[in-house]
């Protein structure tokens, strides 16, 4: 992790990403069947939604690690009005883990229904608009 970490996403042009790791307590390694819960938000919400994400991560609330992504523009990911924030698991078999963050993110204010992700599928290229069923878990 960089200093530039410690930038907000909006602050942040010169990487497509910004990341939090957790400081407090243990948390078991990231694993091949690991994932994300993603959080997407609009421009304007981003910087303190991070916040309130960074802060959960390092206190050790949320999983192992989280990311935003900044002000730059992703060419893969043209739409600037909305970004992403993925909060990371080990092990999406672990239910009561994968459970157990998503009533964390509750608790923060994230209260409508996001999607869960694994890595295998993102390393598959597979994204919601090129497939219809994607979450492994949607809460």
């Amino acid at each position: 992790m960089t200093e530039m970490s410690l930038q907000t996403p909006t602050q942040e042009a010169d990487d497509y990403w910004i990341y939090a790791e957790r400081k407090t307590g243990k948390y078991p390694e990231h694993t091949v069947h690991g994932g994300k819960w993603l959080i997407f938000v609009s421009h304007d919400r981003i910087d303190r939604m991070w916040t309130k994400i960074k802060t959960a991560t390092e206190e050790g609330r949320l999983g192992g690690m989280a990311k935003a992504a900044t002000a730059k523009v992703n060419p893969s990911f043209p739409n600037s009005k909305v970004k992403v924030i993925c909060v990371y698991t080990y092990n999406w078999k672990d239910e009561p883990d994968v459970t157990r963050i998503r009533e964390e993110l509750r608790k923060i204010g994230i209260t409508h229904k996001i999607s869960y992700k694994t890595d295998e599928d993102t390393l598959q290229g597979k994204y919601r608009k090129t497939v219809s069923r994607l979450s492994k878990y949607y809460q």
